[in-house]
């Protein structure tokens, strides 16, 4: 029986000194029916020249287009990568363990296809010369559409999805989205179904250039983290990207999960609305600070 087809899809800025060993890590998987789609948002290194030798070789397929972002980048890929059984999001600078795919393949093989589902695994940090930091712990929450709302636990490079998943992207390609990621994740945990596996399948790459805060110590992610979300109006982006994803898929929501969502729809801030989601009998977040925080956060009508 020929192998289910996984199609890699990366998104490439500035990313010359780290992405030949990524895409070398992908192409080295135990896992070999792999098809990998490159998009360059406008490098203005030799991150192109990199990628070119990759293609003159017919080991990717490289798109070279203007800089968007890293989000549109994405999408753009999941809009333009053909057809396959299961995707994957790359970063450009972390290095996949050699059985990642198949780890993600033998569980999803397992599931029924006729919906939406993602699946995600554990990782651990290194440096930006690839020396081991330390290990990540694994998380005890299991994913969730009410966590998806606040929060997004997969990361986009460990994670694998089905077709259902993309092609419902495709469907709705979002124009207000915090991340490929998250708003896969809320496709998924909303639509279908989300797995979360603890073993660790990436080298998580931490190094001065990265655009999340994974790896940070805990005072300076607090201090990241009140500077992301008081400065410049975080949460504004947030609820346009729930209200976007209410409009598309709030008729097939569970009656609980559109309830969830409906909370933090509301065009004005309503104290009644504010203490329902404070005192919500369940939890958010995955750490009892962030649960705090998130319910901070929902008193004063910031989410």
């Amino acid at each position: 029986m020929e192998e289910k087809k996984v199609t890699v899809l990366l998104s490439a800025y500035n990313g010359e000194k780290y992405i030949g060993e990524q895409i070398d890590s992908i192409l080295n998987q135990t896992y070999q029916n792999i098809e990998i789609y490159v998009r360059d948002d406008g490098s203005k290194d030799k991150t192109v020249e990199v990628l070119k030798e990759y293609e003159t070789q017919g080991k990717i397929h490289l798109e070279q287009g203007k800089n968007v972002g890293f989000i549109d980048s994405f999408f753009w890929l999941i809009n333009h990568s053909g057809d396959s059984d299961y995707y994957a999001f790359a970063d450009q600078d972390d290095v996949w363990c050699s059985k990642k795919v198949q780890f993600a393949v033998e569980r999803l093989e397992r599931e029924k296809m006729d919906e939406p589902i993602l699946y995600f695994t554990n990782y651990d940090f290194y440096d930006g010369n690839l020396n081991f930091v330390e290990h990540r712990k694994a998380d005890t929450m299991p994913p969730s559409f009410r966590n998806a709302v606040v929060d997004c636990m997969p990361l986009g490079f460990n994670t694998v999805f089905n077709k259902a998943a993309c092609e419902t992207m495709r469907n709705h390609t979002p124009k207000h989205s915090c991340g490929h990621d998250w708003w896969t994740y809320m496709v998924c945990a909303g639509l279908g179904r989300v797995i979360y596996d603890s073993r660790v399948t990436v080298k998580y790459r931490r190094h001065e250039k990265n655009v999340s805060a994974g790896g940070m110590d805990f005072i300076k992610f607090q201090v990241w983290r009140f500077r992301k979300f008081f400065k410049n109006d975080y949460f504004k982006n947030v609820r346009l990207q729930l209200r976007e994803y209410e409009n598309f898929y709030q008729e097939q929501l569970s009656p609980e999960d559109r309830k969830v969502l409906g909370l933090f729809t509301q065009e004005k801030y309503h104290i009644g609305i504010a203490l329902k989601k404070v005192f919500y009998p369940k939890r958010f977040r995955r750490t009892v600070v962030d649960e705090i925080m998130v319910r901070i956060i929902f008193l004063i009508g910031k989410l």
